[in-house]
């Protein structure tokens, strides 16, 4: 997918991006790539790849989630700032806050802020559980999302602590969320969640499946959650 059929195949699903923004994105890659060669960020670096798999992927979020209005939106686990950065640049006025435990990534993504000129975002280098029981954050956010960070039961642990009543929690899955979802229920429930829905799709070119599952938080979250780092992990809410 090059950057003309990325833009086309975003508006033919409502979302018009204008030349401004098409030249934050070619930023975005040309960045990823430049930092990708001192460290890992990603295995994907060819540009048509990186515009369907990171950057058309993290916007389909988007299209089951309505972002039109300002919201705060919490990254957990952004890694090169997927889908958050896509999500920013799309929707500049969105406030996110991006959490990663490491350092350099951190670096990379002010860099990105910084160089594509984005407000109202922060990159925040810290464990999701610490965070999780940071009290400027806890039952703070409009909306919480994850993509490719662990599995749906260690996520629900990491992100709905960080929800506010009648948010959204949106995990970005690809095609084992079924069974992620089953495991997770136990934890959806303990933490304050309601799952909605799991909207499946696939990505264009033969990409692969994608699911997009939404949970709204209902209740707020017991304060012993997120539990110390690793624990979750290790130990999942069952």
């Amino acid at each position: 997918m090059n950057p003309e059929q990325f833009q086309k195949q975003v508006q033919d699903a409502g979302l018009s991006l204008t030349d401004q923004q098409m030249a934050q994105f070619a930023r975005y890659y040309e960045l990823l790539v430049e930092w990708n060669e001192k460290m890992n960020l990603t295995a994907i670096t060819d540009r048509d790849e990186v515009y369907l798999k990171h950057f058309y992927d993290s916007l389909t979020l988007a299209f089951h989630v309505d972002l039109s209005r300002p919201l705060t939106l919490v990254d957990v686990g952004a890694g090169a700032g997927f889908p958050s950065i896509p999500l920013k640049i799309a929707f500049p006025e969105l406030q996110v806050t991006i959490v990663d435990s490491l350092k350099k990534r951190i670096g990379f993504l002010d860099t990105v802020i910084d160089e594509l000129g984005l407000d109202q975002v922060q990159a925040i280098h810290d464990r999701a559980e610490t965070f999780g029981q940071n009290k400027a954050h806890r039952a703070h956010y409009d909306l919480a999302t994850a993509r490719a960070v662990a599995r749906l039961s260690v996520l629900a642990e990491f992100c709905l602590p960080l929800v506010k009543k009648d948010g959204l929690f949106v995990a970005m899955k690809g095609a084992q969320a079924e069974d992620e979802l089953a495991d997770a229920k136990k934890a959806i429930a303990t933490l304050g969640g309601k799952f909605l829905e799991d909207i499946a799709f696939e990505l264009p070119e033969n990409a692969g499946e994608r699911h997009i599952i939404r949970i709204a938080k209902k209740k707020e979250s017991p304060n012993k959650y997120p539990r110390k780092p690793g624990t979750p992990a290790k130990k999942p809410i069952q």
